[in-house]
Order: C-alpha cells, then structure tokens, then sequence
C-alpha cells in the first residue's frame, strides 16, 4: 500500500493526472479501475478521478508498491537531448513562473517527426534541479505553433498551472500578435467571428457525433499597408489551434510565410523578394493576473531580426 500527503504543489490537481503523473508505468485504464473498486481513497473516503486535491489530503492507494511504482521494470534511460540553456532567452522570471522569447523553429514539446531540443528540454536545463518541486516539473502553461515566435509562458510551479489553466480557460489573459499578411485591407480594423473545427478530434468522434465546431474570434488592426502585403496586430480572445493563421487565410490574406494554410506562390515571391524564410507571426504581447495575489503583468518580446528586416525590405519600417 501506498499513502502519502498531498503538499501545496499538488493542490489543485485532479485525482487522475495526479495519479498519471505520481504512477506512470500503471496503465491509465487500470487507474480508473482502481479508483472505481474504492483502492483509491482520499482521506478514507471514496474517490472520482475529477476531484480536485487540496493540500493535506491523505491519499491511499492499495496494491503492492513495487509493482505500482513500476521498480520491478527494467529501468530504460532515455536523456534529453543535450541543450545550451544560455540560448534560452528569458523576459522575466520570479519563483512561479518564466516568460521566455521562443524562437522560431524550436517545438514546445517533443512530438513525432520532432527532432532536436524543444523549450522544455531548454527549461529544464537551465532550472536544473530546481525544474522539480515535490511532484510537478516546470511545463510551459500553454502553445505556440512550432514556426511562431514569441512570449510564452512557463509555471514553475503546481499552484501556477492551476492558475493560468483557470486564466486561460476563463479568458482572462490578453495575448497580441504580429502577422504580415497578403493582399490590400479592405479597412483600418476588423473582427473575425468564425468557429473553427476542432483540430485534435478523432475520426470516431467525428463519425458518431460530426464534426465539431468550436467558438473563436480574432480582432485585427493594420498597423501598415505597402503595396500587396499588410503589416497586423491581431489579439485572440480564444486559443483555437491555429487560430490566427486559419482565421486570416479565411477572409483571402493568409500569413505570409504559411506552409499549411497560405499562398504557396505568394510565400516564393516573398523570399525572393523580401528574404522571408520562415513563418511571419510573432507573439508580441502578453498580460495576465500574477499567480501570487492576481496583479496585472505585461510582458512583451521584442521582434526577431530576421522579421525587422523582410519589413525594411517590403518598405514596412524605415
């Protein structure tokens, strides 16, 4: 049997990922079985996957302790790949969280057909042993397309993913980006008010109930017109995959530099032209509630090089 107390950086979490993440050799199937026949209790009583821990909660898991904690499996090390952190750049950091300028190229997370260091591996050698407090691992608190640059932001600790899930989720955060889009504007300013399928869902998820289509809209100011590109600031005021990119190639002015939903002979002439190589989106703005005591924080990264200059080219800066 395993018993244990939860400390403050498990509070908050639900009882499943908690048990995901404490017994990760067990089969997840087999957690919520265990959690079903009452061999999980929480304080003596009787468990549901989705409750939220709270600090001091005894948790008791029945079964034999080796096999739960998997030491009886051979052990396969698998390092991360070597990472310089003083690459990383960081914009702010304090005791529960890390705004870092990712550049572009480099994934969030490992994934398939994802070589190289990704900004965890980056973020987690630069905390070193300080990535771990008790059971929670620095994690960035939410994405940015592999190819967008920009701020993003990582919790350093349990109680600050719990809170900007809640932030994210209710919207409570203000994310601005910078796009050069193709073609002329039509006006100075717009909204974009289009639901977007759901990018992850499954085939059978679509057979049983269709498609489904998912809230999101995008607002977009010009901030420069020059010829046939325009130079936007776009603020999301929901976080669908792909948002922006989907949302401006919907209305006929898709990013320039889109390899998935732009103009693929307009992106040619770009980097003959203009020397553009890569995807032209950047995250330039953040503000969210603080974890600690919810004051407002803005934290902004500053334009890539290599976007100043395609704009000098396309006569967008001077």
């Amino acid at each position: 049997m395993i018993e244990y107390r939860i400390e403050t950086d498990s509070a908050g979490m639900r009882l499943d990922k908690h048990l995901r993440k404490r017994l990760p050799t067990v089969p997840t199937s087999h957690l919520f079985k265990m959690i079903r026949t009452k061999k999980v209790r929480v304080n003596g009583k009787r468990a549901q996957p989705e409750q939220l821990l709270a600090e001091g909660d005894v948790l008791t898991i029945r079964g034999d302790e080796q096999t739960l904690r998997g030491d009886d499996r051979p052990k396969v090390d698998r390092p991360p790949p070597p990472v310089d952190p003083s690459r990383l750049v960081i914009l702010r950091e304090d005791d529960w969280l890390m705004a870092v300028d990712k550049p572009s190229g480099m994934a969030v997370h490992t994934g398939s057909g994802i070589t190289g260091g990704t900004l965890v591996d980056y973020v987690r050698a630069y905390l070193g042993p300080k990535a771990v407090r008790n059971d929670f691992t620095a994690s960035p608190a939410h994405r940015l397309d592999r190819e967008t640059s920009g701020v993003i932001l990582v919790a350093k600790r349990r109680p600050a993913m719990v809170h900007f899930t809640d932030v994210f989720t209710r919207g409570l955060s203000k994310k601005r980006y910078l796009t050069l889009v193709k073609g002329r504007m039509p006006k100075d300013a717009g909204v974009i008010d289009l639901p977007l399928s759901e990018h992850q869902q499954t085939a059978e998820s679509k057979a049983r109930r269709g498609v489904n289509m998912q809230e999101a809209l995008t607002r977009w100011k010009v901030v420069k017109q020059s010829g046939d590109v325009a130079l936007l600031s776009c603020a999301i005021e929901t976080g669908r995959t792909h948002q922006i990119r989907r949302h401006l190639a919907a209305i006929g002015h898709p990013v320039v530099g889109d390899k998935k939903y732009g103009d693929f002979a307009f992106n040619r002439d770009a980097q003959a032209r203009w020397g553009l190589k890569r995807l032209f989106l950047h995250a330039e703005r953040i503000e969210f509630p603080h974890p600690e005591g919810g004051g407002k924080v803005a934290v902004e990264a500053p334009l890539p090089p290599e976007l100043r200059d395609v704009l000098k080219r396309a006569a967008l800066l001077p």
